[in-house]
């Protein structure tokens, strides 16, 4: 662990043209969330940066289609083990830039190391399949197969929720499987990105040019995403920039992880002790900034009651406070405006009819855990996503009706239930309109080695390596006589 007074100086991420290094005059600087100090920096990056880019990785992808096998399989494994080496140092550039307590920082280091790791390992099996041609009367006997082969270049777009384990789902299959990458990080963690970048790219198995850098919103996103050069756009972010992502790509392949509602079901035969327990896990971890953070707990009637007060006590218990101090549970939100976000929301939904059970009111400049009871199906505070730590609970009659209204979302992400009953254990795994399902666990639930993406609003495409891998290339049919 590290003190927050041992600040070391300012980190000044740089662009990569390729594998060359440049910077600029003009910068943008990161403040601490919780210290409010400076902490790190980013060139300001426009359009034509990232056009550069897309024709060096261009030009790169032709040489990265020709790299071996056993050349990316070092160059990943390469890469975490430098980041294992380094876990103190990524961990500390996390707590830095987005104020994650230093726990979850820690282990998202070690996580961003596994997802690398598990990307080389599901290399091996990225191939084809024979085809049998004279399988019906009109073919023909021929030796026929498919294989799968690189893109060409991928756009890369990450979130500031996990800066350094998300960049990693998205570079490492993307490069593993033969591509130029052109990566653009979240402003707010700009030297996460440039450092594990820089593992990337100084790696002594790296491709040269392979990977590429750029900073900035909007104007180097657009020209990321609406440029002919990338075959595949992938992005991890919010419903409405999915949006505009699709009606801007053209003809590419575009994976979108977007948004979320997710939610739970307590079911009357539930362990209401563990359930609570994991429930205020799920809804405040990371101050609610996940896309599969727990937002609404569908309760059934006969322990309503019960269930709230229980989760009220877990919340009450979790410490709140400096990222840096190891026992440090939830830190601030990413900034202001997300505070006042936060404010607005339980604002709306006492205007409503709901009412705060514990929490509700920032103390220390951090908005605490949040519970809300007596909130109703057409109440703002579960019909959209919130990013914030706040749990809506909504008492239900049946498990009929449970699954009614968790389903009513436009998002479709992952939703869980809790029972001992085996009956609705099974069906809700039918029954809930998800890409994914968990049960007797929080919906916020994900390992990295699994599908993971949603259905409806929630996206399109999964990530996880080995499905990754897949999103980054394409088919080749091949038939010889």
């Amino acid at each position: 662990m590290f003190s927050l007074f041992e600040q070391k100086k300012e980190g000044r991420a740089k662009i990569f043209f390729g594998s060359t290094q440049e910077d600029r005059e003009a910068r943008v600087e990161i403040k601490n969330p919780y210290s409010k100090e400076v902490v790190s920096s980013y060139p300001v990056c426009s359009a034509e940066d990232a056009k550069r880019a897309l024709e060096i990785a261009q030009s790169a992808s032709k040489k990265a289609v020709k790299a071996p096998l056993h050349q990316r399989i070092k160059w990943l494994e390469d890469v975490a083990s430098k980041l294992r080496e380094r876990e103190n140092y990524f961990t500390k550039l996390i707590v830095d830039e987005v104020a994650k307590p230093y726990i979850f920082a820690k282990i998202e280091v070690q996580r961003c190391a596994e997802t690398i790791e598990l990307t080389a390992k599901e290399l091996i099996n990225l191939h084809g399949e024979t085809i049998a041609t004279d399988a019906m009367p009109s073919g023909r006997e021929a030796l026929a197969y498919f294989k799968r082969v690189p893109v060409g270049v991928a756009s890369c777009i990450t979130p500031f929720n996990f800066p350094l384990n998300l960049v990693a789902h998205k570079i490492a299959p993307a490069l593993a499987a033969g591509n130029a990458v052109v990566l653009k990080p979240t402003p707010e963690a700009p030297m996460c990105s440039y450092e594990l970048a820089k593992l990337f790219i100084e790696s002594e198995y790296a491709i040269e040019d392979a990977l590429s850098v750029v900073y900035g919103d909007a104007e180097v996103g657009g020209e990321l995403v609406s440029n002919p050069i990338p075959r595949v756009i992938s992005f991890t972010g919010s419903a409405q920039v999915g949006r505009i992502i699709m009606q801007n790509a053209g003809i590419k392949k575009v994976a979108l992880e977007l948004g979320g509602n997710a939610a739970t079901f307590i079911d009357a035969s539930a362990d209401i002790t563990d359930a609570a327990k994991k429930c205020a896990f799920g809804s405040f971890y990371n101050s609610g900034q996940v896309c599969i953070s727990l937002q609404r707990i569908y309760v059934h009637e006969d322990i309503y009651d019960e269930f709230a007060d229980a989760l009220a006590k877990e919340a009450q218990n979790l410490k709140v406070g400096s990222p840096y101090e190891e026992d440090t549970f939830m830190g601030p939100l990413i900034n202001e405006d997300a505070v006042l976000r936060a404010k607005r929301w339980v604002a709306s939904a006492i205007d409503e009819g709901a009412k705060v059970l514990y929490g509700g009111k920032e103390e220390n400049g951090i908005f605490p855990p949040t519970v809300m009871v007596d909130v109703e199906d057409d109440m703002k505070i579960i019909c959209e996503e919130v990013f914030a730590p706040i749990v809506s609970l909504v008492k239900v009659a049946s498990y009929k009706e449970a699954v009614e209204k968790i389903n009513a979302s436009p998002y479709g992400l992952q939703y869980s239930i809790f029972t001992n009953d085996l009956k609705h254990a099974k069906a809700f795994i039918d029954d809930a309109e998800a890409g994914g399902v968990v049960v007797n666990d929080i919906p916020t639930v994900r390992f990295d080695i699994q599908p993971y993406g949603g259905i409806k609003h929630s996206g399109i495409g999964k990530e996880g390596p080995k499905f990754a891998l897949e999103e980054f290339t394409e088919i080749k049919s091949v038939v010889i006589f």
